[in-house]
């Protein structure tokens, strides 16, 4: 059936647009829910698109390799407390009018080809928005829990997006999960460097899970969570050489000829003597079973998403380094966002170990590494980051210490500007990263056991 909006429906669009755009821009600004954000690299073989399922018409389908840009792996998660009645209901509701999900004053599902009052494999839907964002989808796939539409051609995005709601311990929990890329170069432009239809999207699917609290009759517990991962190479994390502009693969080059740009102190009374502060914090992370780590467990993911330096807000501190070159000698390029400039620095990863020690008479796991800064830093000093598992209790903990003062050489104006301003945004970021470490270790041991339990069904199916 023809997609191609008819003249009237283009001016009632049309005249919406204002208002529409009006009253969006208003809940946004206004919005009272909690959103936490989280933003890391993803790697292909763990963040690619679904297999389109068997027996799927796929003639008009757009998929993730027609788009373009860097593939957004993401997911909207909420908890809902005291629903009165469970996933499985819940789906069947909104499978028998998609509209009940929508913010009315801001998207429509107008049916294109299916019967109404169900929701099946096959059914196409035009997403009606304020605005030249009008989308088609075609339905994929459907569960009693879950259900998965594919764009077609003309939608601004290339991919697919998921729906479904879990049974949780006297709750309710619900996710968005998306795959795509963005349809073509101006959604690209709208999306990735101008951040406009990135910022329409989140506002929209946060709606979204608002009315699906709304529906259950329960209430949200702990707001909103969402995790993007940005694929920009094939696989592995950095930066992709034939991606990364010129003048960074000149930048993160020249780091090779710089030194570390001071002499460690030997004693605590250096340390004092010399201006050096010693910074130590800690974040508890999901516990695993006693015993030594577990492929797969916390300790696992979270070695994981040291390796790749996700520790750092990407909005904050961007890491440039070769993905090829190991962790240990590792240069990298940081581009560090400090009152409105973007400050370019470089680090050099030092020791890396992975070791069993005994503190206080309990043994523990460790793995760790750290790194110094380089001629031409603002700072001076080391960072350790470290994931400890406590053999006898399975308790799992992320830390971080860090010996740092002001540089004593370099560009005179940054570092004037960091003994005045830089002490407090230097515990923020300390801080960020503990919480940071614990909310990508829970949505990534999150997203895990759904891709578990989903090959499991597979298999057993």
């Amino acid at each position: 059936m023809p997609r191609r909006q008819k003249p009237l429906r283009v001016v009632r669009t049309a005249a919406r647009w204002p208002l529409g755009v009006g009253l969006t821009a208003m809940r946004y600004l206004w919005r009272t829910t909690p959103v936490h954000r989280w933003e890391m690299a993803g790697t292909m073989s763990r963040d690619c698109a679904p297999t389109l399922p068997e027996g799927v018409d796929q003639a008009e389908i757009q998929s993730v390799d027609d788009g373009v840009g860097p593939l957004l792996h993401r997911l909207y998660r909420t908890r809902i407390k005291t629903p009165q009645f469970g996933p499985e209901e819940l789906i069947r509701r909104i499978g028998k009018d998609l509209d009940l999900m929508a913010p009315s004053e801001f998207a429509s599902f107008q049916k294109l080809h299916g019967d109404d009052g169900s929701l099946a494999v096959g059914d196409e839907y035009v997403v009606r928005m304020p605005g030249p964002w009008d989308g088609p989808v075609q339905v994929i796939a459907v569960s009693p829990t879950s259900f998965r539409l594919a764009t077609l051609d003309g939608h601004l995005e290339a991919g697919q997006i998921e729906f479904r709601a879990e049974h949780g311990h006297r709750r309710l929990d619900f996710v968005i999960e998306s795959w795509a890329r963005s349809g073509d170069r101006f959604s690209d432009l709208l999306y990735t460097h101008l951040r406009l239809a990135k910022e329409i999207q989140l506002h929209m699917w946060t709606s979204v899970l608002e009315r699906i609290v709304a529906i259950t009759g329960g209430r949200m517990d702990g707001g909103i969570r969402i995790t993007t991962k940005m694929v920009v190479a094939d696989e592995g994390s950095g930066i992709d050489e034939d991606r990364r502009p010129r003048r960074k693969r000149q930048l993160l080059g020249a780091l090779a000829q710089r030194t570390i740009n001071f002499d460690p102190p030997r004693s605590p009374e250096e340390r004092v003597a010399g201006g050096w502060r010693t910074d130590d914090l800690s974040e508890w992370l999901p516990p695993e079973p006693s015993g030594p780590p577990i492929e797969g467990g916390t300790f696992d993911v979270v070695r994981d998403l040291m390796v790749a330096y996700q520790v750092a807000d990407p909005n904050v501190v961007e890491a440039i380094y070769a993905r090829d070159a190991p962790l240990e000698g590792r240069d990298m390029l940081l581009t560090i966002r400090f009152w409105g400039l973007r400050l370019r620095v470089g680090v050099r990863v030092g020791r890396v170990y992975d070791e069993s020690r005994e503190v206080d008479g309990e043994p523990v796991h460790v793995f760790g590494w750290s790194y110094s800064t380089l001629e031409g830093h603002f700072e001076e000093g080391t960072m350790h980051y470290e994931v400890w598992k406590w053999l006898t209790t399975g308790e799992v903990e992320f830390r971080l210490h860090a010996v740092s003062r002001a540089a004593r050489s370099g560009p005179l104006l940054t570092r004037l500007g960091f003994r005045v301003l830089g002490r407090r945004q230097q515990l923020d970021f300390y801080r960020q990263a503990c919480r940071r470490m614990r909310r990508l270790a829970e949505a990534e041991m999150e997203l895990r056991e759904h891709q578990r339990l989903e090959k499991d069904s597979a298999k057993g199916a």
